[in-house]
């Protein structure tokens, strides 16, 4: 007597049907299918025409495949419902809470005069009255924070320089905690500064009150000074023997760099990762230049082509998987967060590549004159003239009027990438971010224009680079990739 049923029994005898799902050209013979789920896969021209014709093999390993990913089902689909809502709430997790990051732009004032500077800073001997955060401001933009859904909150510090303002961050830290005491939020600090001007004392009270710390490394010593010029010269000298302090500290090196490409950057790729590995630091950021505030002018001396761009980053991300090879544990940021989005299930908290969007939904900005904005980049707007996406200012405005007035609603008019023109379509769409803001900017208007959007263009090909690499790289680099994937 047998103990099983035989195959025939587990065969789909009544064919299969279509679930809804997205198609992209991968290659010249093959196209990448994905679906609201978050799962894809890479099907050659032929097999496209093979399932949507109804002529897949019941019995095939690409039928099992497509069954088990929700692209094809056979009998009662309400039967799987369940799974694909649960499988579409872990995707979309992020948007639960609402703001979780609160960014307090401290001052405008600054040490360094950066290339690519995006917003109009002024010296750091400028007037505190008129370009740092007042008590008022700060106490009030705290009350905000508090006020979101969201019970675990991060409060990043910026400027400007936001060390040259810091005895103001050393009372937010502690006023944060004082008034948390009533709400009980899980709060994360971070300060965001170059790291020049920074003392024993200030370390001190960032490890006392678990303050992380995120720095600007673009390179070796050349390339900084040219990127980052400073007060008194030598900004590489200086961030250098900041990291000494921060080893001394610490016991390591408890920070995170991120570096911003110019044109001089470009020839550089390999000797940028060795200085990041040099410094004890274990992963990169590869970020471009950003077409706001007043980094748009700059771009014309320093910028390059999208293409530029990817050529360079294609490099680094190989000479990164090279070095991991030969023992040194190294991370390219962008990359892990774009498998993250390939190959888990979750949700991931970096605000560009959300669907809904992140800028608002995710993200607040507190101006150090009061006013408040969905993100980093609607301020760098706000400081060339264009006001479109200022909520509203903390002295005035309650959250209500800030998160449900016009600029917000502009923001979700164009939050869905599920909704946008040719993204709906688009099988790379589920690993990206509608981005409403850098299209105003980029293209007039909060929806833009995907066939010639170049946020769109580097995003697909970073996308299929990386699907690239996992389909066809070796068993070491699936390794060091799935080590990315889980952070």
């Amino acid at each position: 007597m047998s103990k099983f049923l035989p195959l025939s029994e587990f065969t789909d005898v009544e064919g299969y049907h279509l679930m809804p799902f997205k198609l992209s050209r991968f290659s010249e013979t093959e196209h990448l299918i994905s679906n609201d789920f978050g799962e894809w896969t890479i099907l050659s021209n032929e097999a496209i025409q093979t399932v949507v014709n109804n002529q897949l093999d019941p019995t095939s390993k690409l039928y099992r495949e497509l069954k088990a990913k929700y692209f094809i089902y056979s009998g009662d689909i309400t039967l799987g419902m369940e799974i694909l809502a649960s499988k579409l709430k872990t995707k979309k997790d992020f948007i639960v809470g609402f703001s979780k990051l609160h960014i307090f732009c401290m001052t405008l004032r600054c040490n360094h005069s950066c290339t690519y500077c995006q917003v109009s800073r002024k010296t750091e001997n400028a007037d505190k009255g008129c370009y740092d955060m007042s008590d008022e401001v700060l106490e009030r933009s705290i009350d905000i924070m508090l006020q979101s859904p969201s019970m675990s909150v991060t409060m990043e510090f910026q400027g400007g320089e936001s060390l040259l303002a810091l005895s103001q961050v050393k009372k937010a830290v502690l006023l944060a905690k004082e008034k948390n005491e009533r709400v009980s939020k899980e709060i994360v600090f971070v300060i965001c500064t170059n790291l020049t001007n920074v003392t024993h004392a200030d370390l001190e009270f960032f490890k006392e009150h678990n303050v992380e710390i995120s720095t600007s490394l673009d390179g070796h010593a050349a390339l900084h000074n040219l990127n980052r010029p400073t007060s008194g010269g030598n900004s590489y000298e200086k961030v250098i023997r900041s990291f000494d302090m921060v080893r001394e500290m610490y016991g390591e090196l408890r920070l995170s760099a991120l570096m911003t490409t110019t044109k001089e950057s470009l020839k550089y790729p390999k000797e940028i990762i060795d200085e990041y590995v040099r410094q004890g630091l274990h992963q990169v950021f590869i970020r471009e230049l950003n077409p706001y505030g007043f980094a748009e002018k700059a771009a014309r001396k320093i910028g390059y082509t999208t293409d530029e761009f990817l050529h360079f980053y294609k490099e680094m991300l190989d000479y990164i998987i090279e070095i991991n090879k030969k023992g040194i544990p190294f991370e390219e940021c962008f990359a892990g967060l774009i498998l993250r989005k390939l190959m888990t299930p979750w949700s991931i908290g970096f605000v560009d590549l959300q669907s809904p969007t992140g800028t608002g939904f995710n993200v607040t900005l507190y101006n150090y004159n009061g006013k408040v904005y969905p993100s980093d980049e609607s301020r760098m707007m706000a400081e060339t003239g264009d006001d479109t996406f200022c909520l509203g200012n903390v002295l005035t405005d309650s959250y209500e009027q800030m998160f449900f007035g016009e600029p917000m609603q502009l923001i979700a008019s164009a939050a869905l990438n599920e909704a946008l023109p040719a993204c709906s379509d688009c099988a790379y769409a589920p690993f990206c971010g509608s981005e409403p803001v850098r299209r105003l900017q980029t293209q007039g208007d909060v929806v833009g224009h995907r066939p010639t959007d170049s946020y769109c263009y580097r995003n697909k090909a970073i996308i299929q680079h990386i699907i690239n690499l996992w389909l066809n790289g070796d068993a070491e680099t699936k390794a060091i990739m799935l080590r990315w994937m889980r952070g």
